[in-house]
């Protein structure tokens, strides 16, 4: 499962210029992006074809627009290099939290793999993951023992779901889940595909402590399903670039804040006690 063909790395350049193209303008004729783009109008139309098949775009009567965000999250290869510096900085602030000798689990989430590349400092460690990303980074370094969750993989989100995945989260107890989602609405996280909203669930329950990282960006996207309320995390890192009126909406629900960049302990509500 775990040898499934990636696209080289010219198609990835050149597909996720597309996608900036589609997001950037909404709605553009095909004919337009391959003058554009520069590639033969076959080679377009295959790429345009399989960033459809991850949700990224939709194709009609020549025209090509971008995907609702709402029912959809972008392709793993796309979200990866996206607010590169802001997940560096949120990666470190939760490696600060990682203590020698736990287990921890990571989800589907980007920052995830920047978070890896800190993990073998950290080591010896135990990490969970249905993330092929975050297996990657890991499956050869030293002093961590990976435990990859299996199941039904999903190409566009790089990671495995479903109920096999689903089963194994349920039987394992880990110190630590840190985890992001791909968009925090009124306090609430949220996740555009259900398969990957039980999965963290999954996750959440699985840990006794909860760490959510998040962007700047998420707190201007909306998505469809509901994962949890931010105070039931037991730390929320939030990026230097954050609103401060971001920040004070999930502090007023009793979530503790961290702000990276800045002095630790910069937060507010009730410190609590690791589940148990």
């Amino acid at each position: 499962m775990m040898s499934a063909r990636r696209p080289s790395e010219k198609q990835q350049d050149r597909r996720r210029k597309i996608t900036e193209l589609v997001m950037a303008e909404g709605t553009l004729r095909i004919d337009d992006l391959v003058t554009t783009i520069g590639a033969s109008a076959m080679t377009v139309y295959r790429d345009l074809a399989d960033l459809e098949s991850q949700g990224l775009v939709h194709r009609n009567r020549g025209n090509v627009s971008a995907a609702s965000s709402l029912l959809y999250e972008a392709a793993s290869e796309f979200r990866l290099p996206q607010n590169k510096d802001e997940k560096e900085e949120l990666a470190r602030a939760a490696a600060e939290l990682v203590e020698p000798g736990q287990a921890l689990v990571l989800d589907d989430s980007t920052t995830g793999v920047y978070l890896a590349r800190l993990l073998p400092e950290r080591a010896p460690l135990t990490v969970v993951t249905n993330h092929r990303g975050v297996f990657d980074e890991l499956r050869n370094a030293p002093g961590i023992s990976l435990i990859c969750v299996g199941g039904d993989y999903l190409p566009w989100a790089d990671a495995f779901v479903g109920g096999m995945a689903l089963d194994a989260l349920r039987n394992l107890r880990v110190d630590l889940a840190i985890m992001s989602v791909s968009a925090v609405t009124d306090g609430i996280c949220c996740y555009p595909q259900q398969e990957m909203v039980q999965i963290k669930k999954a996750m959440l329950a699985s840990a006794r402590r909860r760490v959510l990282y998040v962007d700047h960006t998420k707190f201007r996207r909306r998505a469809l399903h509901a994962v949890a309320p931010v105070e039931d995390f037991d730390i929320v890192i939030v990026d230097s670039k954050t609103d401060s009126a971001d920040i004070e909406v999930l502090r007023d629900r009793g979530a503790l804040v961290e702000q990276a960049g800045r002095t630790r302990g910069v937060a507010a509500g009730t410190q609590r006690a690791g589940r148990a």
